[in-house]
Order: structure tokens, then C-alpha cells, then sequence
């Protein structure tokens, strides 16, 4: 019988050794449904459990869009904040929920240590509020989406040149409704319908279906937009 899991060999970014890091088989990843947020919720195993890869040797945690090589100040900083306090831990084995948050916890302070661009960042922390909400934790999935939600401000105001914007923008304002920021959450709507030079159908469609769910929600609560966001 095909096991999900299967091993592959990596290179820490960090301390160069080779390790092993367990992956999901294709075959394996059936996702049941898609949130809006483009969070995937799996039947049985969940692939994004092991999207982080932990050096058992240094305590470096990256992702496959991590540096793939530091440079020798980020090396050393790294090791005065964590490497200096590891010992060796073996994470290349089946992982449960717990093991998951804590592998994607590490990769964020990682990632922070070393600087990585703030795509990276928030894709991390937004890989942490779906966590959360795989348990139901309403409050640490809220706590995290916010972080997740400044960063990628952070990477749209410092990174758009590499990215798919209109990806981008929906994302923030779809993060900013799912807080109740309804305002904040039209103003980015409304940006990718009516920016010309978006030519992505499918991001616009969202968008405009966004933006409806945005009026319902607020019909529903006897709420108001503000006078200065645009109509769709």
C-alpha cells in the first residue's frame, strides 16, 4: 500500500547540512474546499502541514520561496537569536496539528530574523491563522490574519513590481473583511475592478463577488459605507 507521505533530501539555507523533510504524494492532496482566502481544507492528510522543512541540526526552518542561501551576517544573527539555544530535533516524520503550528511559528521567526520580504512573512502567518481556524479558534485566527494583513500592505507597497497585484490587492481586501473592516475592504475591491490595466478576469470576478458579500454583510448588520468609497 502507497504511503502519503514520502521523503525528500534538502539543503539547509543556514548551516549548508543535508537533511531529510517528509512531503505529501500527489495523489494524496484532495482538497474537500476553498475558502475565499484561498485557504484549502483537506479530507485526510493536510500537505500544508509540511510546507516547512526544520534542519534537525541548526534549527533553521524555511519553505521552498525561503533564501535559499544566507549571507554571513544573516548566518550569524540567526545563530546569536536560535541556533545558540537548539539541540538536535528530528521533525521529518508524520506531524500532527501542533507539530504543524509550531514548524510554521519557527519559520516566521526565522524569517524575521534573517529579513525575508514581507510576501514571505505573510504568507506564513496567513499559513497560521488557517491553523487556527482548522480548530476553530476564532480569536488567534483574527490575531493572525491582522498580522498576515499588514504584511502583505508591507509587500504591496514594497514588492508590487514582482507579484501578481490583482492577487494581492483582492487578498487584502478580502482579509480586511473577513476582520469587519468593510470599508478598507471596498476601497481594495474596488481598485482591481476599476484599475484598467488589471486584465486578470478571474481576480476581478472575486472581486465584484467580494464586494456583494461585503453589502449583504452590512445590510444585514444596519451598516453604512463611508462617503468616500467608490461603487463597484
Amino acid at each position: 500500500m502507497v504511503e502519503p507521505l514520502f521523503q525528500t533530501k534538502v539543503q539547509c539555507p543556514q548551516c549548508e547540512a543535508e537533511f531529510k523533510t517528509s512531503r505529501v504524494r500527489p495523489s494524496f492532496k484532495k482538497p474537500v474546499k476553498t475558502d475565499t482566502d484561498f485557504c484549502l481544507h483537506y479530507k485526510e492528510v493536510n500537505p500544508d502541514y509540511y510546507v516547512v522543512r526544520i534542519c534537525p541540526h541548526c534549527g533553521f526552518a524555511s519553505t521552498e520561496n525561503s533564501k535559499s542561501k544566507l549571507t554571513p551576517p544573516q548566518k550569524l544573527v540567526f545563530q546569536e537569536k536560535i541556533g545558540a539555544q537548539w539541540t538536535f530535533k528530528e521533525y521529518s516524520g508524520e506531524r500532527r496539528w501542533e507539530d504543524a503550528l509550531y514548524a510554521y511559528k519557527l519559520a516566521l521567526v526565522c524569517a524575521q530574523t534573517v529579513n525575508e520580504q514581507a510576501r514571505l512573512t505573510a504568507g506564513l502567518l496567513h499559513q497560521i491563522a488557517w491553523l487556527y481556524r482548522s480548530k476553530g479558534d476564532d480569536e488567534q485566527e483574527s490575531r493572525f490574519l491582522r498580522y498576515a494583513l499588514a504584511e502583505y500592505i508591507r509587500a504591496f507597497e514594497t514588492e508590487a513590481g514582482e507579484m501578481n497585484n490583482a492577487r494581492l490587492m483582492y487578498l487584502i481586501g478580502e482579509l480586511h473583511r473577513r476582520l469587519d473592516e468593510f470599508n478598507e475592504a471596498v476601497k481594495w475591491f474596488s481598485r482591481v475592478v476599476n484599475d484598467k490595466r488589471i486584465m486578470d478576469a478571474g481576480m476581478i470576478r472575486a472581486c465584484r463577488e467580494q464586494w456583494q458579500a461585503v453589502r449583504e454583510e452590512m445590510e444585514e448588520r444596519k451598516l453604512q459605507l463611508s462617503e468616500d468609497v467608490q461603487e463597484l
